[in-house]
Formats: C-alpha cells, structure tokens, sequence
C-alpha cells in the first residue's frame, strides 16, 4: 500500500533522494505541493543535516504505524520531475 505525497504528516521519518542516496528526514510541514520541508539527515552520507525545502518526487518512502511505505507522487509532481530533467537537472 503506498501513501500519496500530500498525504504525509509533519513529524513524519521519511527517505528522501535528492542527495543522490537514500537518507532519513522528518517532515517539517503539513503542506501539499511539489516542495516539502523536511530536515535532512545528510550525515548518513557524509553530508550535514539541515532543514530546507525538498521536491516531493524525491520523497521515496514515508514511515508509517512502524513500517516503511512507498509513496505515490501526483501527476503533477511527476510531470515537474521530467521538466527538470529535460533541462539537465
């Protein structure tokens, strides 16, 4: 069962890819859209953990009742994610 991007909750335990690997964040917002604030912890990878706005298409997994699930980006997410691509990002 996979939960929808909008759907997930501040104080969530989520994986994110925007830093080229799999590292854990916790929402930061009960937002919706194709940004969320989510802190980071990029000491996982080496990186710093910090705060800061991610794409909701790079959200791959939200922890929910204690187990991880896939998340499901809307339409739109997805369409901004093949946008960015084209233009090499």
């Amino acid at each position: 069962m996979k939960i929808k991007t909008n759907d997930i909750k501040k104080g969530t335990k989520v994986k994110t890819a925007q830093l080229g690997a799999l590292v854990t964040g916790i929402m930061a917002d009960n937002k919706k859209g194709n940004t969320r604030l989510i802190d980071v912890k990029g000491s996982e990878v080496g990186l710093f953990d910090e705060i800061g706005s991610v794409y909701a298409f790079d959200i791959i997994f939200a922890e929910i009742d204690g187990t991880w699930k896939p998340v499901e980006h809307t339409e739109k997410q997805t369409n901004l994610r093949k946008q960015l691509q084209l233009m090499g990002f």
